[in-house]
């Protein structure tokens, strides 16, 4: 079927040698398509500006395609969706990174591209201050952003902290995996993990049989940090992983936060420096989360009363109904929207702000009360 050759391409793209997530996007910028790389012949390739024998050798090797198409098997039996960075629902804010993968694999049920998701990193050898500090930002976030997903790494410490607080209050959560889907690292966190899958989801870029190796750990933090719209770091060494994390979230141009610590506290060392180099915004609270990367809080409005309602005339209702639906617009939209002139408008929007029902903002944009 077209559909199973193309993500066995797709797949294999991934696994070349020598190629990497940047090269292979221009590869296929250069063929046109993916399954045009690895139809061209060997001496073809050599003759194509970066590609040297080495690489060439690479790509007219069939093995690729051969582990790929087995990986195809086990993700289509295993409720495993593939994501290519040319498809139309990869997420869009790993879009924006050069380095993100050029294909993952998620297990799981959220949306990839919600509307507010947040990283939270740190140590392995969290303390009960560290957990305690996750348990309250998460919980505050939670009571005002019921849609809010939250990405960590599965790890000891702070990630299984940030994973275990957001399950507790309602919220979606992603592991981002060192490893394939064959094997959960910590075992231990394995029914964290599948609690996930239902309520969140996990996420790999690397082949189901993968094992835990370091360098893929440090590999995977791109994701961590390139998944979200910001990146907390709660507690962490001078050194780690933590601080890679933030240091790739500020070459994204996302926001880093950091909770701060005491001097003397060997785990806040990593957090101190980051706020003393202005490279993180103090954070003590979900409050500084949501002031700096401007959060309103999903608060339920107070229903009109029936009886002010209906005192309302025809062209008042409409308003009300308008910017009850919409949140808020300026004047001009809702103008063009009702066809009403600006001369009839603007009175009947004065007299909804003396009852109380609209609110009016710089550049005249309005909103319900």
């Amino acid at each position: 079927m077209p559909e199973e050759i193309s993500l066995k391409h797709k797949i294999a793209l991934g696994l070349i040698p020598g190629i990497g997530d940047i090269n292979a996007r221009k590869l296929v910028s250069h063929f046109g398509s993916v399954e045009g790389i690895f139809q061209e012949s060997y001496r073809n390739l050599t003759r194509i500006p970066g590609i040297g024998p080495e690489l060439a050798k690479n790509i007219s090797n069939r093995s690729y395609l051969e582990i790929a198409e087995k990986e195809a098997e086990y993700v289509s039996g295993h409720n495993i969706r593939t994501f290519f960075y040319l498809d139309n629902d990869y997420p869009f804010r790993l879009r924006q990174c050069d380095d993100s993968p050029v294909v993952f694999f998620f297990k799981g049920t959220s949306d990839l591209n919600a509307p507010k998701i947040l990283s939270i990193v740190g140590t392995r050898s969290a303390t009960p201050r560290g957990k305690e500090i996750c348990e309250k930002i998460i919980g505050g976030l939670a009571s005002g952003h019921p849609d809010l997903i939250i990405v960590s790494g599965l790890a000891y410490g702070i990630d299984i902290a940030s994973h275990k607080a957001a399950l507790s209050n309602n919220l979606q959560t992603i592991g981002v995996l060192g490893h394939g889907f064959k094997t959960i690292y910590p075992a231990i966190h394995k029914p964290a993990a599948d609690s996930m899958v239902k309520n969140g989801g996990l996420l790999t870029d690397f082949l189901s049989d993968a094992l835990p190796e370091r360098n893929n750990f440090l590999k995977r933090n791109r994701i961590i940090a390139g998944l979200s719209d910001a990146t907390l770091i709660v507690e962490s060494g001078i050194k780690g992983g933590a601080l890679i994390t933030a240091d790739i979230a500020n070459s994204y141009n996302r926001d880093v936060f950091a909770v701060p610590g005491r001097p003397e506290d060997q785990w806040s060392a990593g957090c101190n420096s980051l706020i003393k180099s202005n490279k993180a915004i103090l954070t003590e609270t979900s409050d500084d989360i949501e002031y700096f990367l401007n959060w309103k809080p999903e608060k339920s409005k107070p229903p009109v009363q029936r009886s002010l309602f209906s005192e309302l005339n025809e062209n008042e209702k409409q308003i009300f109904e308008l910017l009850s639906g919409e949140g808020e617009l300026i004047i001009d939209v809702i103008c063009r929207t009702l066809d009403l002139p600006i001369n009839k408008l603007s009175p009947l929007l004065l007299q909804m702000e003396f009852k109380g029902l609209v609110k009016c903002y710089p550049g005249n944009l309005y909103r319900i009360s």
